[in-house]
């Protein structure tokens, strides 16, 4: 329970981080559409750069995981007994692309959102 409550906030944190980066880029974006650029591309542009954070996110989850995992291996085999489970449960390991499709899920919303702002409107602001 613990750990989809984990996986629900960071979710919503990415979100905010996307939704936040296109707010700042909102007369770049305004600039893209008014010179052409269709929605399509404005969402693959900002879908790029939530690849790119759920990437390096998961690079360094992996990396930080193995090394817990090995510093920490007695502890974690007395957890394994105790929940009766193993340490290298294919289980934890499936969850990996579960995650990373949900960070891209909630990169998706603030991507479609951007697709929707007025050029005219984005070009007059400031």
């Amino acid at each position: 329970m613990l750990g989809l409550f984990a996986l629900l906030l960071a979710c919503v944190g990415l979100g905010g981080v996307t939704a936040c980066a296109i707010a700042q880029r909102r007369k770049e974006t305004g600039i893209r559409m008014a010179l052409g650029a269709r929605s399509g591309h404005v969402r693959r542009l900002v879908l790029q750069e939530g690849t790119a954070l759920i990437a390096a996110g998961s690079l360094l989850g992996v990396a930080g995981a193995a090394a817990i995992a090995r510093g920490a291996s007695s502890v974690t085999a007395q957890l394994a007994s105790i929940f009766e489970t193993r340490t290298n449960d294919p289980v934890l390991v499936a969850g990996a692309p579960l995650l990373a499709g949900l960070a891209l899920a909630a990169c998706y919303l603030p991507a479609r959102r951007a697709t929707r702002i007025d050029p005219v409107t984005a070009l007059r602001e400031e």
